[in-house]
């Protein structure tokens, strides 16, 4: 089935005649209705929140939305953790997971208070020496050969991130002897995945570990962080998670493992950002070169510095055309300007006959796309849009110029 734009032709190009293109314009009802759709799938469990990974989507407008909705907020960064002392939050709306931490974020993790998860054992020494320790303190847990990883993320056993299962034994029992009293726990194994018993499987992983430090070391666990990774449907006829059904496979194993086994109850938490936001937005070009060669080339005024996924690791977004003959299709590569062979946003790509001047819509691209944006032959990165419910929209991101490009440098 056709992908379809949350915008009309009509009215996207009322759009372009204010704002050019390239721009990343996002959905506003679209984002609020599928946070209000998370939180409703979880409600039987009284603690749960998202913790929105900053990281896909770190736009203010965009945040202060989802903040709206209840979210909290992951954070990996002291930049990240100033952006949300920005907005005014702080404590234990956010979670700081980290690795390779310098002092100075954990410092500013301390300052504001905020949940700490550490990713190494020697973290915790490190944490308490440069920045104090906090009340609650939560380990990464890397599976290793106990769950296969995907593509996007690679397996567990080669990551670097998270700590073994002795690890963990040991990290919990030196944070008790240390005066620690809440503990919570967290894995993230999988990015983009669509089947939804990946994530049941995963609960029920940290359920019974949960169940066995707290039996051996004779600690109680406070909260467990399932991770993100909730994929979206990229192409026409994939299906999306079934969020309902994760959670009640979620449930189920909750109260079998955690409540039927006598422990105290758990606030669950994730941090997904694509699931939330991905799917509420286009990145919105103008074709301004047709090229025929050993096969043909349709140029964007965008390139992959405004949408990176299909250069990094040949991630797919679908393309919508407008007005174009359907009946006509042929495969093409649609490319960026970029002096890179790997500039394109897709390759053999079937698509109707385009021309200059003809706008397409680049789907699912509202996560990781500015952040990962960059200046590669002093390419700018386009700014963004928000559409807001009520059908007018609003700049919330002017699009970079020349100065900000020369504004760091010294003559």
């Amino acid at each position: 089935m056709e992908k379809r734009p949350f915008l009309t032709h009509k009215r996207l190009k009322e759009i372009v005649s204010q704002y050019p293109t390239p721009f990343h314009i996002y959905d506003e009802k679209g984002i609020r209705d599928n946070m209000q759709r998370f939180n409703s799938a979880f409600q039987w469990n009284e603690g749960f929140k998202n913790y929105f990974a900053v990281k896909a989507t770190p736009t203010p407008a965009i945040l202060k939305i989802l903040k709206d909705e209840g979210s909290g907020f992951d954070c990996s960064s002291h930049t990240e953790l100033t952006l949300m002392e920005r907005l005014h939050i702080s404590g234990e709306e956010i979670m700081f997971t980290s690795n390779n931490t310098a002092v100075y974020e954990f410092e500013k993790a301390r300052q504001m208070d905020v949940l700490i998860n550490l990713d190494d054992v020697e973290h915790l020494t490190y944490l308490e020496k440069h920045a104090g320790l906090p009340e609650a303190i939560s380990f990464r847990f890397n599976p290793g050969k106990l769950k296969e990883g995907n593509k996007i993320i690679g397996h567990p056993e080669e990551s670097k991130f998270g700590m073994t299962k002795a690890q963990l034994f040991e990290g919990y029992q030196l944070a008790q002897n240390k005066g620690i009293s809440r503990f919570g726990l967290h894995t993230m194994v999988a990015s983009n995945e669509l089947s939804s018993d990946y994530f049941i499987e995963t609960a029920v992983l940290l359920f019974e570990l949960i169940a066995e430090l707290s039996q051996k070391l004779g600690i109680q666990f406070e909260f467990v962080n399932l991770g993100g990774g909730l994929g979206i449907p990229h192409r026409p006829g994939e299906t999306a998670v079934d969020l309902n059904q994760v959670s009640i496979g979620i449930q189920q194993a909750y109260e079998k493992i955690i409540l039927g086994n006598g422990f105290p109850p758990l606030s669950l938490f994730m941090e997904c950002g694509r699931f939330v936001t991905g799917p509420y937005g286009l990145l919105i070009s103008t074709v301004q070169h047709v090229k025929k060669s050993y096969k043909t080339y349709i140029g964007l005024d965008a390139s992959m510095n405004n949408l990176m996924r299909p250069a990094l690791y040949g991630a797919y977004h679908h393309i919508s055309t407008f007005g174009q003959e359907q009946s006509h299709i042929n495969p093409v590569d649609v490319t960026g300007s970029l002096c890179e062979n790997n500039d394109k946003f897709a390759i053999n790509r079937p698509l109707p006959p385009l021309k200059a001047g003809d706008l397409v819509a680049i789907h699912d691209s509202s996560a990781h796309r500015y952040a990962m944006g960059f200046n590669y032959n002093g390419r700018l990165r386009s700014g963004e849009l928000l559409l807001k419910e009520d059908g007018s929209f609003v700049e919330i991101r002017r699009p970079e110029n020349v100065e900000d490009y020369f504004q760091t440098m010294i003559f």
